[in-house]
């Protein structure tokens, strides 16, 4: 059943108004469960298998979540009784005609590039005769695709990458680096050498840490030989060390990955066709050797990326999503009712500041966002 756009938010309307939307009114027509506590009736309900089908981008999760607050509002029968299912249409196809395969997400899309290049491409380290063992290669690969991802997320919400990476190399981690005032001054010092201006420590009695606010100042001189360096444009805005950089998701992903790739990260790289010693390609860098074997990885393919279900032709709408043999779909339920009750009524509910409050807690850890 179609929907014109994005449905009456539930939590903040009163039932009157609920019923006075047509939209509304079509699913209780359809699901034939009546509306009301007089009328409502599970038991009437004409299907045991309820799908929500919404786009891939942000606007297409707003109406997913607005719709999942009617059911949960109006219909929590429909949930508790498993009959209520979100499908998961695939945002990229890649591949050669009609040998093209569908892929669910970033993640997929990521690892089918990085899986692909590894049949291709013998790479060489530094120290070594041989070239990486396929397997060593894959995790290797995809270990920087999640670091450089990372790293492009945060370059697009506009941090600084070679300031984040000082204070990687100087080991900040967690809040125990931010509660040591010895440490804190040591970082203050070195991205003062660095040509960054920082402001004096600050303590935060809340969280029983320092923090201290760094803004650009002098620009570092971006040098060749540092494996991870980007060429992007620099900050100008403030930029606060503490707690909030600490718990933002992409710096932990970054994080976490510079320390998985240190073992295989030597070079310079050489790069063969696989089985071949000849036509050598090579990278001083690692930015520059990841970024080639990932443009070599999409050679000789098409990608198209569904941003909406629209995008797709009827005959891939029904392969990838609707055929009962292929699709994929997630059961809605309720593992926490009290819990889900609180996130509907913050999330969707009349008061604002509670909502205002959440967002600027939550905002530096939103991961994908459509830009």
């Amino acid at each position: 059943m179609p929907l014109k756009g994005k449905i009456l938010n539930v939590e903040k309307a009163r039932f009157d108004k609920i019923l006075r939307s047509d939209e509304i009114k079509n699913i209780f027509t359809v699901l034939g469960t009546g509306a009301g506590k007089e009328e409502y009736d599970i038991e009437k309900i004409r299907y045991h298998k309820v799908v929500i089908m919404t786009d891939a981008d942000v606007d297409g999760s707003h109406i997913r979540t607005l719709l999942l607050t009617f059911f949960y509002r109006q219909m929590p029968d429909l949930i508790s009784r498993g009959y209520l299912y979100i499908a998961q249409p695939p945002l990229f196809r890649v591949g050669k005609g009609k040998s093209g395969i569908y892929l669910k997400d970033e993640s997929e899309y990521r690892d089918y590039l990085v899986r692909r290049v590894c049949e291709q491409k013998d790479v060489y380290i530094e120290g070594r005769d041989t070239p990486l063992d396929d397997d060593i290669l894959y995790t290797f690969l995809k270990d920087l695709s999640d670091y450089y991802n990372a790293v492009e997320r945060l370059r697009r919400k506009e941090y600084d990458i070679d300031l984040l990476l000082i204070m990687i190399g100087m080991d900040l981690r967690d809040k125990f680096f931010l509660q040591d005032r010895e440490k804190m001054f040591s970082l203050k010092d070195r991205l003062d050498e660095a040509g960054y201006l920082t402001g004096d420590l600050e303590y935060n009695s809340e969280f029983e840490i320092y923090e201290m606010d760094v803004s650009e100042g002098r620009k570092p001189e971006i040098k060749d030989s540092d494996s991870y360096r980007t060429r992007s444009s620099y900050s100008k805005m403030l930029f606060k060390v503490g707690k909030n950089l600490i718990s933002t998701s992409d710096y932990k992903v970054m994080l976490k990955n510079y320390d998985k790739i240190q073992e295989m990260n030597k070079p310079p790289f050489k790069v063969f066709l696989t089985g071949s010693t000849e036509k050598e390609i090579l990278f001083e860098d690692t930015s520059s050797f990841f970024h080639y074997i990932m443009g070599e990885a999409k050679k000789g393919i098409s990608i198209q990326r569904y941003k909406g279900l629209g995008e797709m032709n009827p005959d891939q709408l029904w392969e990838t999503t609707m055929d009962p043999e292929k699709r994929i779909m997630l059961q809605v339920n309720i593992e926490d009712a009290e819990q889900a009750d609180d996130i509907f009524t913050l999330l969707m509910g009349e008061e604002v500041e509670p909502r205002r409050n959440f967002i600027q807690t939550n905002a530096l850890e939103v991961s994908s966002l459509d830009y």
